[in-house]
C-alpha cells in the first residue's frame, strides 16, 4: 500500500517551507509514524553526503535527521548548483552530471527527469507511512510550469495534496495566497488544499476575520498559524545565517566559561557553500562568529574561517581584490589563526589548476600552505573519519580539488580503509589551518580542543564550555520545530489531509493558468546518474 503524502508549497522563496517540512516530520515521528522528507529538485550551495556516497540537498539532511530517518539520494533526486548567476551543476541521483545553463535546463533537460522524481517518491512512499514533500519557490511561476519537475508538477504526477505556507512577517500574505491559487490552472487548483500562516507576532483574534474572509474568497481553510520564534535556526538552503547562533544567543545559556570571548570571522567568499560548518562555532558560549567581506573586519578577529565555495579561483580573486588577501598573509605571519575548508583550504595552498570549475587553468593561490591542487573531472563525496588533536572527528567531503601536500604536518589523521593504514589529511604550517572535511567542528571534543589552540594564539583567556553538545543543541531545535505544528497547527486535519488527499469539492479561483500539459510520467531513467548525464552548454539566459 502506498503512504499517505503532502506537498509543503510557498508563495515565495524563503516563506519557511524548508522548516515547516521538517516540522512536520518532526511532529509526526513523535506520533509513531514512519516519515520521510522529499524534495524533487533543489537549488543550494548546502550540500551533504549520504551513507552510500550520495550529494544531497543539506536541507533534506536535516529533514531527514527530524524524521529520524538516514538521508537517502531518494529525499533529493535533482540538485542544482549554482555555479554563477547563468549556469549550475546538475547533480543527478547524488552525482555530478555536466553544468547547464537556466535556459538549456529549463529548456527541455528538466522535464525529462519528471521519471526519476516520480519513482524516487513512489519508492519512499512504498517504504513510509507518509512522505512530506517541500516545494521550491513558488508554484505560481507560471513561466515555469511546463517543465516544472518539485511544485504542481510532482503534485499531479503523485496525486499529492498542497498546503501553501506565506511568511506573514513580509506582509501581504492574503494577496500572496490568493493570488498563488488564482494564478493555477484549474486542474492544479484542484490540488491546493489550503494554507499555513507562518511567523505570526500578536493576538491571532485579529487575524482570523481575514482568515475567515480568505475562506469565503477561496474555499480553502487555513490549516495553522504559527507564531514567530525566535532563535530557531536550521541548515538553510542558500540564507545567509548562523543557524544555530540566534538560538544559543536568545536562549538561557551559561555564560563563556573563561574570563574572554572569542571573535570569529568567516570571509563571505562568492558561491559560499557549506558554510553551515561554523554553526557548531556559534553554539559555544562566548564564541562570537561573523561574516565580513573588509580586510578591517579581520583585525580583531581571534580566527579567520576561508569556507566552501563552489568557486574557488573566483573566491581567490576576490579576496585579493578586496584586500583580503593581505591581511590573510598578515595574520598567518604574525602566527594568528587562519582556517580554511574545502574550496578555503585549496585557495590557502600555493598553486591551483583547473580545467574543470573555472577552467582557469594554472593559478596561483595565496601561498600559506604548502599545497598544490588540481581539479579532477570526478567529485569526492565520502563520509570520513579520524582522529585531530588527540580527539576523534567525523566529516564529509564534496569536492572536486585533489590536494597534494608538500611539507608543514597533517590536520586530521584519517581512519585507513581497506589496508587498514591511517593517512594524514590537510596540512597545517603554524596557525594555518587546511582541511578538505566539512562538519568536522560538529565533532565536540575536536571542536573544543580546536577553540583551546586558537585561544592560546590569540592569547585570550577563553576556556570552552564542557558540556556543550552539538548535537543536542540540533535536536532540540527540530523538537521546537515539531512543537510548533503541534500546538498551532490542526493536526487532526493534517493528517487527513495526508492520508485521503485533497477535498474533492475545491472551487476554481478565477482567472487561473491556461491548462497545463497533461503530466505523463516519464520514462524511468537509469540509475546510474551517468547514462543520465545532460550535455554541457554554453548556453546564456
Amino acid at each position: 500500500m502506498t503512504g499517505g503524502g503532502l506537498l509543503v508549497a510557498g508563495t515565495t522563496s524563503d516563506a519557511g517551507k524548508s522548516v515547516i517540512t521538517a516540522g512536520i516530520c518532526r511532529w509526526l515521528v513523535r506520533q509513531g509514524v514512519k516519515v520521510a522528507p522529499f524534495k524533487g529538485q533543489n537549488m543550494s550551495l548546502n550540500s551533504y553526503v549520504t551513507r552510500e556516497g550520495a550529494e544531497i540537498g543539506r536541507a533534506q539532511a536535516m529533514q531527514a535527521r527530524a524524521a529520524r530517518v538516514e538521508p537517502s539520494v531518494l529525499m533529493n533526486p535533482v540538485l542544482l548548483k549554482p555555479g554563477g548567476d547563468r549556469s549550475s551543476q546538475v547533480v543527478l541521483m547524488g552525482r555530478p552530471v555536466g553544468e547547464l545553463s537556466a535556459r538549456g535546463y529549463h529548456g527541455g533537460r528538466q522535464e525529462a527527469l519528471l521519471g526519476t522524481v516520480v519513482e524516487c517518491l513512489e519508492e519512499l512512499r512504498s517504504t513510509h507511512d507518509a512522505v512530506i514533500c517541500e516545494g521550491a519557490g513558488s508554484p505560481a511561476e507560471i513561466n515555469l510550469r511546463r517543465t516544472d519537475i518539485v511544485n504542481m508538477g510532482i503534485a499531479r504526477a503523485a496525486r499529492l495534496p498542497v498546503l501553501v505556507v506565506g511568511d506573514i512577517d513580509r506582509g501581504g500574505v492574503f494577496a500572496s495566497f490568493f493570488g498563488t491559487t488564482a494564478l493555477l490552472s484549474a486542474e492544479d487548483q484542484k490540488l491546493v488544499a489550503g494554507y499555513l500562516v507562518n511567523k505570526f507576532r500578536g493576538d491571532v483574534s485579529l487575524l482570523e476575520p481575514g482568515l475567515d474572509m480568505l475562506l469565503g474568497l477561496t474555499g480553502r481553510r487555513t490549516y495553522g498559524v504559527l507564531p514567530y520564534a525566535h532563535g530557531l535556526g536550521i541548515d538553510e538552503e542558500d540564507g545567509l545565517r548562523v543557524s544555530l547562533r540566534g538560538a544559543v544567543r536568545e536562549s538561557v545559556v551559561a555564560p563563556p566559561a573563561g574570563a574572554d570571548v572569542l571573535r570569529v570571522a568567516v570571509c563571505a567568499v562568492p558561491l559560499m557553500s557549506n558554510f553551515t560548518d561554523v554553526d557548531a562555532l556559534a553554539a559555544e558560549p562566548g564564541v562570537v562568529v561573523r561574516f565580513v567581506d573588509r580586510p578591517e573586519e579581520l583585525s580583531d578577529a581571534d580566527l579567520v574561517v576561508v569556507p566552501g565555495t563552489r568557486g574557488t579561483v573566483r573566491a581567490l580573486e576576490w579576496l585579493r581584490e578586496r584586500g583580503l588577501a593581505r591581511e590573510l598573509a598578515r595574520r598567518a605571519a604574525e602566527g594568528r589563526p587562519v582556517l580554511g575548508i574545502c574550496g578555503g583550504y585549496q585557495l590557502l595552498g600555493e598553486h591551483i589548476e583547473d580545467e574543470v570549475e573555472s577552467r582557469a587553468g594554472a593559478v596561483a593561490g595565496l601561498g600559506l600552505l604548502p599545497v598544490r591542487v588540481r581539479f579532477a573531472a570526478d567529485k569526492t563525496l565520502a563520509r570520513p573519519t579520524g582522529t585531530a588533536l588527540g580527539e576523534r572527528v567525523a566529516g564529509y567531503e564534496i569536492h572536486h580539488g585533489v590536494a597534494e601536500v608538500l611539507g608543514g604536518d597533517g590536520f586530521i589523521i584519517a581512519d585507513g580503509e581497506s589496508d587498514g593504514e591511517s593517512a594524514p589529511e590537510g596540512c597545517r604550517v603554524g596557525e594555518v589551518w587546511g582541511t578538505h572535511w566539512h562538519g568536522s567542528l560538529e565533532s565536540d571534543g575536536f571542536r573544543r580542543q580546536f577553540l583551546r589552540r586558537v585561544a592560546s594564539a590569540a592569547g585570550r583567556r577563553f576556556t570552552p564550555a564542557p558540556d556543550t553538545s552539538f548535537e543536542a543543541l540540533r535536536e532540540e531545535q527540530l523538537d521546537r520545530l515539531g512543537d510548533l505544528i503541534e500546538e498551532h497547527a490542526d493536526t487532526d486535519a493534517l493528517w487527513r489531509l495526508i492520508e485521503r488527499g485533497a477535498p474533492p469539492d475545491l472551487p476554481f479561483i478565477a482567472p487561473g493558468a491556461p491548462a497545463a500539459p497533461k503530466v505523463h510520467k516519464a520514462p524511468k531513467a537509469p540509475r546510474t546518474a551517468a547514462s543520465d548525464a545532460p550535455e554541457t552548454t554554453e548556453e546564456t539566459v
